[in-house]
């Protein structure tokens, strides 16, 4: 079953159950926030995010806007949208609006389901497109790979900061939830936006852990060959469990 959902292409990769700050500035987006603000009580406020292809032109920040935050410089798809953009997205629910001087806005939205986008539409003031959902499969052995993951990625942790493992003080929990485990661990690993974009494609859960488990072996493996690495928290990925 298919639906009709506003588009809003980033050049990031947005994950169900992870939460995603956007400043929106562009005409077109503060024209489709106004949208969905106006509508009536109860009703959804949510849009698709897709990611744009490497290479892809986009339109440029303008000069007199002041950069407010990590996702500033977000692109406008020009020429046919179904072969710039990526086409497994993810639904964005916005969970707060802040309005800012000029009709530009503050969003907090929270990723919720996959989707295949079919078709666009492109005659109105921003992109329309129609999605399909895409149902999570646990795939199978994701239980055991989770573990795996699990350790991999708490090692990845420690060598981007820096640190020894007998000498890191204590250590957050991760969720037990496979699914769960497999999208944090995407959206908290320092990898490119096209290999991010491939994890979020992935058929199942199993084969995405799987993926995340050689990424993670081989990125530590780099990470300790580097004489020093910059200090990053990644338990400080913004997270909202569905």
């Amino acid at each position: 079953m298919t639906e009709r959902l506003p588009l809003f292409p980033l050049n990031t990769v947005l994950y169900p159950g992870l939460v995603l700050p956007l400043h929106v500035f562009e005409d077109r987006y503060r024209r489709m926030v106004a949208d969905l603000l106006a509508r009536p009580e109860g009703a959804p406020q949510r849009f698709g995010v897709l990611a744009i292809k490497d290479g892809r032109e986009v339109a440029p920040v303008r000069e007199h806007e002041e950069p407010a935050g990590p996702l500033d410089g977000l692109g406008t798809v020009t020429g046919d949208p179904l072969e710039a953009l990526h086409h497994i997205g993810c639904i964005a629910d916005v969970t707060s609006v802040q309005e800012l001087p000029d009709s530009q806005y503050k969003l907090v939205v929270t990723g919720t389901t996959r989707f295949w986008l079919r078709s666009v539409d492109t005659g109105g003031p921003y992109l329309i497109g129609e999605v399909e959902p895409i149902e999570e499969k646990q795939g199978e052995e994701a239980g055991a790979l989770a573990l795996g993951v699990e350790r991999a990625f708490r090692a990845y942790q420690k060598r981007l900061a820096g640190a020894r493992e007998s000498s890191l003080a204590g250590e957050q929990d991760l969720p037990v939830d496979p699914q769960v485990l497999s999208y944090l661990v995407a959206a908290a690993a320092l990898l490119p936006t096209p290999v991010k974009q491939q994890l979020l494609a992935a058929t199942d859960t199993a084969t995405r852990l799987a993926a995340e488990l050689d990424l993670l072996r081989h990125e530590t493996a780099i990470l300790g060959w580097l004489p020093s690495v910059p200090a990053y928290d990644l338990t400080r990925q913004p997270f909202s469990p569905n």
